[in-house]
């Protein structure tokens, strides 16, 4: 069981996989700096000084923190903005894989046309 367990681990796309999900983390922690101490400011002095993460309703002794929501919304759209771009950029990095040959005849087809000609000749 452990050496089917170590075979598993030594597989190409579970170690892709786990380091995938690494640079992903420290990617998300980024884009979450470039929002939040970037970009929201930006808005927030655009907006007359509007800080999104204490808009909030209270409701009764509740409070909605609708602002917090709002930032959520605005991280995921730069997130999957940048994520498209490199996407993007990847895919038109790849290079274009030249047509293929066109198909000659086949072997069956090569026979016919020597049995043909042999008939031909006699």
């Amino acid at each position: 069981m452990i050496k089917e367990f170590r075979e598993f681990i030594a597989k190409g796309n579970v170690l892709d996989l786990a380091v995938a999900v690494i640079i992903g983390g420290a990617f998300g922690a980024i884009v979450t700096s470039l929002v939040n101490d970037i970009i929201m400011p930006l808005i927030g002095v655009i907006l007359g000084g509007t800080d999104f993460t204490t808009l909030a309703i209270e409701v009764g002794e509740a409070s909605i923190m609708y602002g917090n929501f709002i930032q959520a919304i605005i991280n995921f759209l730069i997130i999957a903005f940048v994520i498209f771009m490199i996407v993007r950029t990847a895919n038109n990095m790849k290079k274009e894989e030249p047509p293929a040959p066109p198909a000659g005849p086949s072997a069956e087809d090569l026979l016919t046309e020597i049995r043909d000609l042999l008939k031909a000749r006699n």
